[in-house]
């Protein structure tokens, strides 16, 4: 057993508490592939989980962090060996196992994903569960098809990890995006990342009627709430909206006119839970024609774990722009 540093979640008779703890890699959950970690990142979920703010840990103690990305030290799975770069996202980590913010991280060979050439460590993590999010809303609008053709995608909280890399990777599959976002300072850099128009949200104006003029011919929409509602009715015929957040808050108002008029489709992305198969499938897809050409521009931070709380903070206060890389200490 080696030890090594994690940032570990509690919630006990002692309260909810969260930090750097030294720990030794037989404590971590089981699983068949031991890795030495590389990067993880942080998203939304990674916030809500380390600060308490949000109900996401099913059990207690766990590290966090919901990306990981590493090096195999050991297997009892034939399929990984000694020195394979792999990496994983959702499914189960920090939620109910041991997450990527540890030096160290054991993890289920079951979805355990074989690095896809094309992809480095560091790249895998920039995309994490976020671009992995915005390739699976355009996987299963695809699988609903959807095509450039039926007019532009809209992304909202484009100025989130999520948006950036839905940007990003829309462009890349031949899609037109308008850019939605409340952060005006930001266009250029949307732009940049393929954006061909950013609309501020603080000056959108929904008409409010149950059925309005077609102007998207999709949508990805990280905020749900009022947004989600405004978009429906601007949706093309047989159009797709992707949901995927919430920031706006969890209820929406609608009619059941831009479904039985238009044809629009409403999908629900829940990455974390995502099949197997259709993991390999998008990750393929992330490492070639949809791998996002302006990563380092979408990484706009990276921290260490002794970072993490800084992070947290600024981003649970809508103080983020982009994705923060984490670089775990002891690696290379």
């Amino acid at each position: 057993m080696t030890s090594f540093r994690a940032f570990r979640i509690h919630n006990d008779d002692a309260g909810y508490r969260a930090g750097i703890e030294t720990m030794h890699t037989g404590a971590l959950s089981p699983g068949e592939v031991l890795i030495k970690v590389a990067y993880s990142s942080v998203n939304y979920k990674d916030a809500l989980a380390g600060t308490g703010k949000g109900r996401i840990l099913r059990t207690y103690p766990l590290n966090g962090g919901i990306d990981v990305a590493g090096h195999v030290v050991a297997s009892t799975d034939p399929a990984f060996r000694e020195g394979d770069a792999v990496l994983c996202t959702g499914s189960g980590l920090s939620e109910t196992r041991d997450g990527g913010y540890g030096e160290y991280a054991r993890l289920d060979a079951r979805w355990t994903i074989p690095l896809p050439a094309g992809l480095s460590l560091r790249d895998s993590m920039i995309i994490g569960t976020a671009g992995f999010t915005a390739a699976l809303a355009l996987l299963r609008m695809q699988d609903n098809r959807q095509r450039p053709a039926l007019g532009p995608i809209a992304v909202t909280g484009a100025s989130g990890g999520v948006g950036m890399l839905a940007i990003d990777i829309f462009s890349r599959a031949g899609y037109e995006v308008h850019a939605i976002s409340g952060k005006a300072d930001h266009f250029d850099v949307l732009r940049s990342l393929g954006a061909s128009e950013c609309i501020d949200r603080h000056q959108l104006a929904f008409s409010g009627k149950p059925m309005d003029s077609a102007r998207f011919g999709g949508a990805l929409d990280n905020v749900g709430g009022a947004m989600l509602s405004g978009l429906l009715p601007l949706i093309h015929p047989y159009g797709n909206v992707a949901i995927c957040g919430n920031a706006g808050g969890i209820a929406f108002d609608s009619t059941v006119m831009p479904f039985i008029i238009r044809g629009a489709s409403l999908l629900g992305i829940a990455s974390a839970g995502t099949a197997r198969d259709l993991r390999d499938r998008i990750w393929r897809h992330l490492a070639n024609d949809w791998k996002p050409k302006h990563l380092d521009r979408i990484a706009t931070r990276e921290a260490g774990l002794d970072e993490l709380p800084g992070v947290f903070a600024r981003m649970l206060a809508g103080d983020s722009f982009g994705r923060t890389l984490v670089r775990i200490e002891g690696t290379v």
